[in-house]
């Protein structure tokens, strides 16, 4: 959901705002490090220290906390030979270097390393320990296997206790009531949840699609669910609302050997749609999608995959590439953490350019070569993506919102949808003066801090839509 950010001007008198990003990057590293971690369910044990008259056992806090001291030392060479078969097959040293590297440009420097936690595994021994940066709360992850190798290693947002909390319930007094389906198979399927409204209908019904990162399907950010807000809001509305786990989260073993944005997105997103318009009660012709970040991007081609669509609505939407806006965020944030930029930070900066330069290049390149450590593969199925041109490519009608206060996607892409669609009799704009990335009202300059606070989608932002699908006509079939 949050991609690089860029500070600009916009055209009339409001100003866009300036902040530093890290979600896009961390979120992204997860996907391609999280080996061996997928599939395992888990149970809690006391992490302790094993009784004086037992044999020593393996110390999976110490192991795990050499690790990181290895990699503060630049030894990522050592920490690779720590790496089970599998592991070292799929991560490189000069990968695990790369992001390890990558992140002080990000988040700033470390400041305190966290109290480990431990957990067993489906026969791994896992061990969690935060990491306080400057700009952002992580956690390392790592999966022991039986012969005490590593087996998993992950990097992500550290996730606040409100984000693992179960979603609030139905208020008793609501119109609508909460159903648990799955979109898919049995065996890949994702699980998700239909709002749907009370009565006989058919109703109208909308389809939520994350952004970037490995998203629930309240696609939580802090104790922030915007997902859940929209989808009951509008459900409150006489609007049916689909949200689902993303792939990326519910099977990130998937994606150990790369994975492209339609397998991240456009796929899944094209399965709910089916998946609703096939429920009792909803209205075949009148099911809309609704995409927040790159999920907008991708709108236009969920559009074209299933012309079927009723309508798209693109939430904060990013207008251009985003290998684009990676540099960008990056020689911003360069500025950002204190003013100036170093010779470090002028070096990641040019290499995370060639690195750009060797994606589009054509040529076979390593993952330990792309942006982010990320295959090559992901970065150039992403570089297809031309969100205007697809949408110029549809029919579909196309309601466009941006937060005025959004630091991650901007006035250059809200002004990208505008001058391609200003003329258009099926694009309507609307721009929210107050709003954030999350669609959240706030005050000044926004900032990540911001996410941290709790907040809800704004209402207005929730009505308008409702007012927007209500004026839509159903499809017509074509003779």
């Amino acid at each position: 959901m949050l991609h690089p950010i860029e500070s600009i001007e916009s055209r009339g008198s409001r100003r866009f705002g300036k902040s530093a990003g890290v979600k896009q990057l961390l979120l992204a590293s997860a996907i391609i490090m999280a080996i061996g971690l997928g599939t395992l369910t888990s149970r809690t044990v006391a992490a302790q220290t094993p009784a004086s008259e037992q044999a020593p056992a393996f110390d999976a806090p110490k192991e795990a906390n050499a690790v990181l001291d290895a990699m503060d030392a630049g030894d990522f060479a050592g920490v690779h030979a720590r790496f089970n078969t599998t592991m070292a097959a799929k991560v490189s040293a000069e990968q695990l270097a790369q992001l390890w590297k990558t992140l002080p440009t990000q988040v700033g420097p470390l400041k305190t390393r966290g109290v480990a936690r431990v957990t067993e595994r489906d026969g791994y021994t896992v061990v969690n320990i935060p990491l306080r940066y400057e700009k952002a709360e992580l956690e390392t992850i790592f999966a022991f296997d039986g012969d005490h190798r590593i087996g998993g290693f992950l990097i992500r947002p550290a996730a606040p206790v409100a984000a693992a909390s179960p979603a609030p319930p139905v208020p008793a007094d609501a119109n609508y009531r909460e159903l648990e389906v799955s979109v898919g198979d049995q065996a890949t399927g994702l699980p998700a949840t239909l709002s749907m409204p009370n009565g006989k209908g058919p109703f109208p019904a909308v389809v939520l699609v994350h952004g970037s990162g490995p998203h629930d399907r309240d696609e939580t950010v802090g104790p922030n669910r915007p997902f859940l807000d929209i989808a009951r809001g509008l459900a409150a509305r006489g609007i049916a609302v689909l949200r689902y786990e993303k792939r990326t989260k519910a099977h990130p073993e998937a994606f150990a050997d790369g994975v492209t944005v339609d397998l991240e997105t456009t796929d899944d997103a094209v399965a709910a749609v089916a998946l609703l318009r096939a429920q009792t009660g909803i209205d075949p012709k009148r099911v809309f999608v609704l995409g927040h970040s790159q999920g907008g991007m991708m709108a236009p081609r969920i559009g074209a995959r299933d012309a079927k669509i009723a309508g798209l609505i693109l939430l904060a939407a990013p207008s251009r590439p985003l290998l684009d806006i990676l540099i960008e965020q990056n020689r911003r944030m360069a500025i950002l953490n204190d003013g100036k930029t170093s010779d470090a930070e002028n070096t990641a900066t040019q290499q995370l350019v060639e690195s750009v330069a060797a994606v589009r290049s054509g040529r076979e390149i390593t993952a330990a070569q792309a942006p982010m450590g990320l295959a090559p593969g992901y970065w150039r199925s992403i570089d297809t993506v031309d969100a205007v041109a697809e949408a110029r490519a549809i029919a579909q009608p196309m309601l466009i919102l941006q937060g005025a206060r959004d630091i991650q996607v901007v006035d250059a892409d809200w002004q990208g949808w505008r001058d391609a669609f200003h003329d258009s009799p099926r694009a309507t704009f609307k721009l929210y003066e107050a709003l954030n990335h999350l669609a959240i009202a706030g005050e000044g300059e926004g900032s990540l801090e911001e996410y941290q606070t709790p907040g809800h989608v704004a209402p207005e932002l929730i009505a308008d839509v409702a007012a927007w699908i209500a004026a839509q006509p159903p499809k017509k079939k074509k003779k």
